[in-house]
């Protein structure tokens, strides 16, 4: 569990997961989202970034110890941006939908929008374990 791939995964994910989703839904999604969001007030005005980067973390870590698991020693940017996108799906898209069905959050638009941004998001983050594991794990 604690191998040097998985360590190193994690810190790199880690910063993708912390800079990666400010960029994506800090910065480009911001008014994208405006006009979607069904609930005011919902969004704090200021983050907690210390929770913010805990949450990375523990993302990180998971997302690296399930590559590192199930990539069956094939890793690879293509097999990593693989599972990014099935978590994608996963969460992105099948818990968004749920929650459409049931939250006054975000309108349908909003919710294939912030799908999109979380298959780009997991795509990247699966893509960087890949290349951190293939160039720090020998197959034999």
């Amino acid at each position: 569990m604690f191998t040097k791939a998985n360590i190193i995964s994690t810190i790199v994910l880690t910063i993708w997961g912390f800079g990666g989703g400010y960029l994506l839904w800090g910065i480009l999604a911001e008014n994208l989202f405006a006009d979607h969001i069904l609930t005011d007030g919902l969004m704090r005005e200021i983050p907690d970034l210390v929770y913010i980067f805990a949450g990375c973390l523990i993302q990180a870590f998971a997302f690296s110890t399930i590559y590192g698991r199930f990539g069956l020693n094939s890793y690879s940017a293509g097999s990593g941006f693989a599972l990014g996108f099935w978590i994608a799906l996963l969460a992105g898209l099948g818990e968004g939908l749920i929650d459409f069905a049931t939250a006054n959050i975000l309108d349908l638009q909003g919710t294939l929008i912030n799908f999109v941004l979380t298959l780009v998001f997991f795509g990247i983050m699966g893509l960087l374990a890949g290349l951190v594991y293939g160039k720090t794990t020998s197959t034999k």
